[in-house]
């Protein structure tokens, strides 16, 4: 179980680049004045825009709050995140945090994450609750990320409405207790797979409203793949947490049977 009554003084905010030499420095920045004790660590790609050596020139500017993680290639979204979360655990960061860095997420509305974080085990920034809103996103992207959310809950049960968003924050006893080692998930569906271990594992996760703001500079990384992906995942989640529940119920119905011959011997 996950102790809320540990520190969350420690915040690793883990950025993965590949190609965001235009967004990197401004979002730092940004995170430095929203929130100036927390930690970042950039995981870049060997991005061939150069990100990695802006990072770099981050880290010499902050030496004690920005950190670089500099990666072979590029893995996908899900692996420099994991490499992420590992990097902080390691070094005994109490709270570790998503965050995009092409602008679509709001570095100023992170502590509204933070201090949701005292009273739950996982927070995500969402886009789907009240308060919460998209900025410039076409009909069609915002389909996917609805229709996505909407078909993962009707699968797995989850009661989260922003289950794809990527703006999320953990305890570390958190990512601890999911057992990140066993998460093979690449983009898109990564953030599914977190949200779904989380919920499995009986943790709570509460969702704070964000205003999610389609990026300006760069090209997005979302491709038919990734969604194929998730689609295909989700189903197979589903469909092993429903024959769960019917075993369950086959198992139960036996037993008050059971009971009931029992009662009339």
């Amino acid at each position: 179980m996950v102790d809320r009554s540990e520190p969350t003084d420690r915040v690793l905010v883990v950025i993965p680049t590949y190609n965001e030499a235009e967004n990197i420095e401004p979002i730092v920045e940004r995170l430095r004045k929203a929130v100036p004790d927390a930690h970042v660590l950039v995981a870049d790609d060997n991005s061939p825009d150069g990100t990695g050596d802006i990072a770099d020139r981050l880290h010499e500017k902050h030496p004690e709050h920005v950190h670089v993680l500099h990666r072979k290639g590029k893995q996908g979204l899900g692996a420099a995140y994991l490499a992420g979360f590992h990097w902080g655990l390691d070094r005994g960061y109490n709270v570790l945090v998503e965050h995009d860095a092409d602008g679509s997420h709001q570095p100023e509305q992170l502590p509204a994450i933070l201090e949701a974080l005292e009273d739950a085990d996982m927070v995500k920034g969402s886009r789907y609750v009240k308060g919460g809103s998209v900025v410039n996103w076409p009909t069609s992207r915002l389909l996917i990320s609805r229709g996505g959310s909407l078909w993962t809950r009707l699968c797995t049960g989850m009661n989260v409405k922003d289950i794809t968003g990527g703006f999320n924050a953990f305890r570390a006893s958190t990512l601890r207790a999911i057992d990140l080692d066993e998460i093979a998930s690449a983009g898109y569906c990564f953030q599914l797979d977190l949200a779904w271990r989380v919920a499995k594992a009986g943790l709570k996760i509460v969702e704070v409203p964000i205003q999610f703001i389609e990026r300006e500079h760069g090209e997005s990384k979302m491709s038919k793949d990734i969604v194929t992906e998730a689609l295909i995942r989700t189903t197979l989640w589903g469909a092993e947490y429903r024959a769960g529940q019917l075993k369950d119920l086959a198992i139960k119905g036996r037993d008050q049977l059971q009971q009931k011959l029992d009662k009339g011997a």
